[in-house]
């Protein structure tokens, strides 16, 4: 687990947005009567630079003011959004999300393991079928915890014999987990129950006794705040108190280290990572869990995070592992630990195109690559031989790879902007490919077309993003068009399924998805070139994008939109302020605004090998420069806004989205509106239920048609 202001799963969710009849009733007001926010006199000095922070008072989520001025936007929010069109997009988008989901699944022993949701259920029931062909039962359902569904299944791994579960629970959005163990024949619990626990993996001992699992400090055990930093690897033996718990590995030294587990497949090695916060540079330690004497041995691997290392996985003594050391786009290779040499072997050379994941599965290097933003899987032979490629649905995302060194088979997700993501069986030897189970989503996929485009960003850099939209529409100029990004933390943006997209296909609409600089999609050379002192890239290709869309005749300014959620709230907090003649609307989605003090709450000291740190005087600079909040000027018309953010987000501090929207509030010189909606029980957007999505995402389209002048009633197509 990487820790990201947002997860690959949260940021698909982000770029989903819909048109929606005006409210042809009601005359909504042309000046916003905006809640009551006074500005205090507070200012900080940066090595020798003055800045004002008016509404530092918001950050205090508990106090009284910014409850009274949380009360007061979202009062603001629904008198603006509620009525009568806003019910009938959501009636729409309960039968877009009504629809049958099958993770992929995973195999132990003879069992295999895989959620599923018919439809409404706010959260997805994990399944355990005894053999491939057998019976599924229920094996844990997280509906049953809460009475609103905020309890969520956010870890799962199953003892190597099929037999237990070792699983993680998050409540009301928050990253934080407990630990639990169910016996899989039964379905009982048993009484081990794990705390301070996030962002873990969780990997079992070969014997079934036990797994390592990484726990932060106890709160009061450290000073506050640091009760994010300081993980330790544990292990814990069944049965046992966690006080108990032997540590295994830590690095005290920095507190921003955090860590990942797996083991070999012989159960020899346990693989070490080690990671600066939210970089996936990083080191590699293998523990010896069979050489002899009472501790196991230690043994060297990488040493710094100057690269990042990936086990992907072990065969006959081999350790086989992804690295972009002297390769940018990816290459794998090799150490013979069991045969006692260390010195790394070249299994398969850096390609033209990212190599985005690496495994050992049933007795071959399965690969994929993103060619252009999207998957391809390819086989090859363990010595690197190149095999075959698996031939995939159409152009789309490879979600995941599950399979075993010994199994002769894999599976793995796919998903395209038209098709759910579908689980897939793939037998290796026999090279034949059959979905898991078929999965058929809410819409008529042959209605939508799916194309690439590319065009220069303000340096000259080629960047690409995709468009849906409905067969045959015309390209008139007068198109709405929401245009959404990432940019960062090396974080890919592809194709993939979101049922409220067809809200808006539907009536028209078009969606564009970019690929800025910081993202993955093309190596690490286009990931560094949007971090640090170079994140101007990213708005940059982002800004090229809008004016490409127009200045090519899809669309006007007056009918672009822009979306973004977490680093992406930057993204677009960042070119609102740098750019409000850009577009029409924006939609904010839990940003990162204050690049000044980001670092100083929840999670944030993990994001500086990204952003960097106000603290240090020659990263300062270039952080004022773009912050969201401070580059907001008093009397500029800035167009329609909707921040998003969630009272229990334990990942990117709420108080930064209030204090942008208030400091908006108060500065903005026209007549369009700043709303603020502040979500509760909901964090970060991990686990949110499917009710809240549905609620949320109605709000987004209510307000999108409203801004974008959309007044046509809403019906779907006829199919």
């Amino acid at each position: 687990m990487r820790i990201r202001p947002a997860s690959r799963t949260l940021t698909r969710a982000f770029l989903a947005a819909a048109l929606l009849p005006a409210v042809a009733a009601r005359t909504e007001p042309s000046k916003m009567n905006y809640p009551d926010a006074p500005a205090s006199p507070v200012v900080d000095d940066y090595h020798g630079t003055k800045v004002a922070d008016p509404y530092r008072w918001l950050e205090e989520a508990d106090s009284a003011a910014t409850a009274r001025w949380v009360d007061a936007q979202n009062a603001l929010t629904r008198s603006v959004l509620d009525g009568p069109d806003r019910e009938a997009i959501k009636k729409r988008l309960a039968q877009l999300y009504d629809y049958p989901r099958v993770s992929v699944p995973g195999r132990k022993g003879t069992r295999y393991f895989y959620t599923r949701n018919p439809g409404l259920l706010n959260q997805s029931i994990l399944y355990v079928r005894e053999g491939l062909a057998g019976a599924e039962r229920v094996l844990l359902d997280p509906n049953t915890l809460t009475a609103d569904g905020t309890a969520a299944l956010t870890a799962a791994s199953v003892s190597h014999d099929g037999s237990l579960l070792a699983y993680g629970i998050s409540r009301s959005g928050s990253d934080r987990q407990e630990i639990l163990v169910r016996d899989v024949a039964t379905g009982a619990d048993r009484p081990d129950r794990l705390r301070w626990v996030k962002f873990t993996t969780i990997t079992w001992t070969k014997d079934n006794a036990g797994f390592y699992y990484m726990r932060f400090p106890q709160t009061g055990s450290v000073p506050p705040g640091d009760e994010n930093y300081f993980a330790r690897i544990f292990h814990h033996r069944l049965g046992q108190p966690q006080e108990q718990d032997a540590l295994v590995f830590e690095a005290p030294e920095d507190k921003q280290v955090i860590f990942s587990t797996d083991l070999t497949d012989d159960g020899r090695f346990l693989v070490l990572h080690s990671f600066k916060g939210s970089s996936e540079d990083g080191e590699v330690h293998l523990l010896d869990l069979k050489a002899p004497g009472a501790r196991p041995a230690l043994l060297p691997f990488t040493k710094g995070f100057a690269h990042a290392y990936k086990f992907a996985g072990d065969f006959g003594g081999r350790l086989f592992f992804q690295t972009n050391e002297g390769a940018p786009m990816g290459r794998l290779i090799a150490v013979d630990y069991g045969q006692g040499r260390t010195e790394p072997i070249a299994i398969v050379p850096e390609g033209e195109d990212k190599l985005a994941e690496a495994q050992v599965l049933g007795g071959r290097l399965v690969l994929v690559r993103m060619v252009n933003a999207s998957d391809r899987v390819i086989v090859h032979a363990l010595d690197g031989t190149l095999e075959r490629e698996v031939e995939l649905p159409a152009l789309g995302t490879v979600t995941a790879l599950s399979g075993e060194p010994g199994h002769d088979e894999m599976f793995f997700g796919f998903t395209s902007f038209t098709t759910p993501s579908t689980p897939y069986r793939y037998e290796i030897a026999q090279k034949r490919l059959a979905p898991f189970e078929a999965t058929k989503g809410s819409i008529d996929p042959s209605l939508y077309e799916v194309s690439q485009a590319f065009f220069p960003s303000k340096d000259g850099t080629r960047v690409s993003m995709f468009l849906v939209h409905r067969k045959g529409l015309a390209k008139d100029g007068q198109r709405p068009v929401l245009l959404s990004g990432y940019g960062g933390f090396n974080v890919s943006i592809k194709p993939a399924f979101d049922p409220s997209d067809f809200v808006w296909l539907e009536r028209g609409g078009i969606i564009a998805q970019a690929n800025l600089r910081g993202g993955g999609e093309y190596g690490e050379a286009w990931h560094q070139a949007g971090m640090l002192d170079r994140k101007q890239n990213v708005f940059d290709d982002f800004i090229a994008a809008a004016e490409w869309l127009v200045a090519s005749g899809v669309t006007r300014r007056e009918k672009l939109a822009i979306q973004g959620g977490s680093n992406g709230g930057l993204l677009v907090g960042a070119v609102m302020t740098q750019r409000p003649d850009l577009v029409g609307a924006v939609l904010c989605q839990v940003p990162v605004a204050d690049m000044l003090r980001y670092h100083l709450f929840t999670v944030g000291r993990f994001w500086i090998p990204e952003y960097g740190s106000a603290d240090d005087p020659k990263q300062f600079p270039f952080l004022l420069h773009y912050s969201p909040y401070h580059n907001v000027k008093d009397g500029v018309r800035y167009p329609a806004t909707l921040i998003t953010t969630a009272d229990t987000d334990d990942r990117v501090s709420p108080g930064m989205a209030k204090k942008f929207g208030a400091r908006l509030q108060a500065a903005t010189g026209g007549d369009a509106p700043i709303l603020v909606r502040v979500e509760t029980k909901a964090g970060h957007g991990a686990g949110k239920p499917v009710s809240k999505q549905i609620e949320e995402q109605a709000d987004i389209y209510r307000f999108l048609s409203w801004r974008l002048g959309v007044s046509e009633s809403y019906r779907a197509p006829t199919q």
